[in-house]
């Protein structure tokens, strides 16, 4: 009789390799024990570091407030009285050509103008739109002539800026817009130019003809070209008022702009170029950007909307108290965008320019300390209690 096979045989146990450690000495395994990733114990790790734990009392926290508030007001008001020492006028101009009349100077409206002067103004900055029938582009022949008063003598020293508003010079695209290489005179190629990373001309880099703009960018092609005239005087009252466009872009900017190494047939300038080089570079006529003061200005892109950039000053001369006039040849639109562009006098201090917000900041800063510490001195002797009295605390109170 045949027996039946057991098909459900127990497996055999695998043996089991024998262990590193048989052959390793005690002092190896006390060095495989050491290599642990626990930290070491110490004052850092354990975080047992000496610490400064102040107690907010009364005592400390009332005369913290106090004294915030004898610093914070003297400077506030310091400043504000820095502010208020800057004489300036704003008279703008952009809408000349629809408001003022042809023939005759009018009185401009009381929202084209803002005076701050030690004594008042007493006649109102007047203008006056002239075409100039020398200029064959109609676009281009307007000219707005302004009169206005200096009530006192300012100076030195004297500042003449023009004032842009609404103008976002900040957008990324816009403010990328430029080739540092041309600006440091390099002869740089199409390929530099168009293709860098973060920083190129696009879309503003070469011509239809695959010519190289100079210089190339958003930023160049933009550049203002409202063209301004010295201070003169009126009537003989006053004498004419010198000033110089030395001096009126950083001293920085004298490494950064250099002169370029582009020949006159390599390049062509920017499209809103065309009507200052309407025949295009030649040897004679090329830029140099190193001495062109104004454009250095230019390219220094503002980070608000709201600019002025310094057109001509004058560091060492009192302008005389008088009648004005500046004449204002009017090339760069702001009506597209809305915005508002305006001719700006202005004297300094040594806070800068005229600024009241930080120092009227600073004094309600210190105002709401002092009014803060005087009600903690208040509170702390009319309802004075013990400190740290544990009774005091929410869960202690029902008990």
């Amino acid at each position: 009789m045949l027996k039946a096979r057991n098909i459900f045989k127990r497996p055999e146990r695998p043996v089991e390799p024998e262990s590193d450690t048989d052959s390793i000495s005690d002092e190896e395994i006390d060095v495989v024990k050491e290599k642990t990733r626990r930290p070491k114990e110490n004052n850092f790790t354990q975080q047992k570091l000496k610490a400064f734990h102040p107690i907010i009392t009364p005592k400390y926290v009332i005369p913290i407030f106090v004294c915030l508030a004898v610093f914070l007001i003297p400077l506030g008001a310091a400043m504000l009285y820095g502010s208020n020492q800057v004489e300036e006028l704003l008279l703008y101009y952009n809408d000349c050509e629809e408001l003022a009349n042809f023939d005759y100077f009018t009185d401009m409206p009381s929202d084209k103008y803002e005076a701050h002067f030690h004594d008042a103004v007493t006649i109102v900055p007047k203008w006056r739109y002239v075409v100039n029938e020398s200029e064959t582009d109609t676009a281009e022949q307007g000219t707005c002539e302004l009169q206005f008063q200096i009530p006192d003598d300012i100076g030195p020293a004297v500042y003449y800026l023009y004032k842009v508003e609404n103008f976002y010079a900040n957008h990324r695209r816009y403010a990328r817009s430029y080739s540092e290489d041309q600006l440091n005179g390099d002869a740089a190629s199409l390929s530099t130019i168009k293709d860098t990373v973060g920083q190129n001309c696009d879309p503003l880099s070469q011509n239809d003809d695959g010519v190289k703009y100079y210089p190339c960018g958003l930023i160049a092609n933009a550049m203002f070209n409202d063209t301004f005239s010295s201070l003169s005087g009126v009537n003989d009252t006053t004498t004419d008022y010198e000033m110089t466009t030395e001096g009126i872009a950083w001293s920085t900017n004298h490494n950064r702009f250099k002169k370029t190494k582009y020949n006159a047939s390599e390049v062509v300038p920017p499209p809103n170029w065309a009507k200052m080089y309407p025949d295009g570079y030649t040897e004679e006529n090329m830029p140099d950007i190193s001495t062109w003061q104004e454009f250095q200005n230019w390219m220094q892109a503002p980070g608000l909307p709201t600019f002025s950039k310094m057109v001509m000053r004058n560091d060492d001369d009192v302008l005389p108290s008088g009648t004005y006039q500046v004449t204002v040849g009017m090339h760069w639109p702001v009506n597209e965008f809305n915005g508002k562009k305006a001719v700006y006098l202005t004297t300094r201090s040594v806070i800068g320019g005229r600024n009241p917000f930080l120092g009227i900041c600073w004094i309600v800063v210190g105002v709401i300390c002092l009014v803060v510490g005087l009600g903690f001195l208040v509170v702390h002797f009319l309802f004075r209690r013990k400190l740290g009295d544990v009774s005091k605390l929410s869960w202690n109170k029902d008990q």
